[in-house]
C-alpha cells in the first residue's frame, strides 16, 4: 500500500506536504512531531499567529482511506476518518458514492490516535468504521 502524508504546523499558513511515505515510516513520522512543544508554544502565542491545531494527515492512496490526527491542549486528540462510502440522500431514496465521507471523534488520547493510525496502516478498516463514528 502507498501512503501520502502532510502536516499542519500551527504557525505556518501552508500545509506541509511530505508526499509518499512508506508504511513502516508512518509511526516514526507521528513520533517525530513535537506535539507537546507545539501545544506549549501555542499557549504563549497570539491568536492571530495560530493557523491550525498541530495535525498529521495520512492517506492510503490505494483505497482513499485516511486519518487526520489533531492534538489539542490538555492531551486531548481529535481523530478524523475519511473514506469513500455509499450514502443515502433524499430521505433514503437514492444511494450515491461520497468519495470524501468524513466522521470524527473528540476526547481521545494519544494512545487512541496511535491505535487508529496502526489500523490504517494495517488496512483494518472495520476497526476504524467502529471507532470513528
Amino acid at each position: 500500500m502507498t501512503f501520502r502524508a502532510s502536516f499542519c504546523d500551527p504557525f505556518k499558513s501552508d500545509i506541509i506536504e511530505y508526499g509518499v511515505v512508506e508504511s513502516d515510516k508512518i509511526m516514526e513520522a507521528f513520533d517525530r512531531v513535537p506535539w507537546t512543544d507545539l501545544l506549549t508554544k501555542m499557549q504563549n502565542a497570539k491568536e492571530s499567529e495560530i493557523h491550525y491545531s498541530p495535525s498529521l494527515e495520512i492517506e492510503n492512496i490505494t483505497n482513499n482511506n485516511g486519518l487526520s490526527l489533531s492534538a489539542l491542549d490538555g492531551g486531548e486528540w481529535y481523530i478524523f476518518y475519511k473514506r469513500p462510502k455509499k450514502v443515502k440522500i433524499l430521505f433514503g431514496l437514492i444511494e450515491r458514492m461520497n468519495d470524501n465521507y468524513v466522521t470524527e471523534i473528540h476526547g481521545q488520547t494519544e494512545k487512541d490516535a496511535k491505535e487508529c493510525l496502526e489500523a490504517l496502516i494495517k488496512n483494518e478498516l472495520e476497526f476504524l468504521d467502529k471507532k470513528v463514528k
